[in-house]
């Protein structure tokens, strides 16, 4: 991030945000680096890990739990279903909902994304310990959970 052909301003190094911000690009260029042979992208295995962990829900309900854009998620459920990951039902308390569910196979897939991102969290956070990776997640979820 900071070669000595290509310098950050300090000043940029100094703001929170700005360092942030270019470790979320990286991490995104990694995860998406890591999930490229498999179909899927953080879209699909954030909406299968909120399935897996909630159960069945709305599609308005994953939205909201994943941060995807309403007319996003439509897409991914879409895309994800055809895949056999999930499937859709027809919410028989509320005539114009539908109820997303886990499929075994969307469930296996979810295991494989997890491990190549495992691997991209990994490299992407390689510089620290482990007990570092673990506060440096901790300390971001803070401040995420106070927004």
């Amino acid at each position: 991030m900071n070669s000595t052909a290509n310098p950050t301003p300090a000043r940029l190094r100094t703001l929170p945000s700005w360092v942030i911000n270019q470790t979320a690009i990286a991490a995104n260029r990694l995860t998406d680096r890591a999930l490229a042979g498999t179909g899927s992208r953080r879209h699909h295995f954030a909406m299968l890990s909120a399935l897996d962990e909630f159960g069945p829900s709305s599609q308005a309900d994953l939205g909201r739990c994943t941060g995807i854009d309403r007319s996003d998620v439509v897409a991914v459920v879409t895309a994800m279903a055809e895949r056999g990951f999930l499937e859709q039902r027809p919410d028989p308390a509320h005539g114009r909902r539908n109820i997303v569910t886990l499929t075994p196979a969307g469930k296996d897939h979810l295991e494989s994304l997890s491990v190549l991102l495992a691997d991209a969290q990994n490299e992407l956070l390689h510089a620290l310990s482990p007990a570092e990776s673990r506060t440096i997640v901790e300390l971001l979820t803070r401040v995420l959970d106070s927004r």
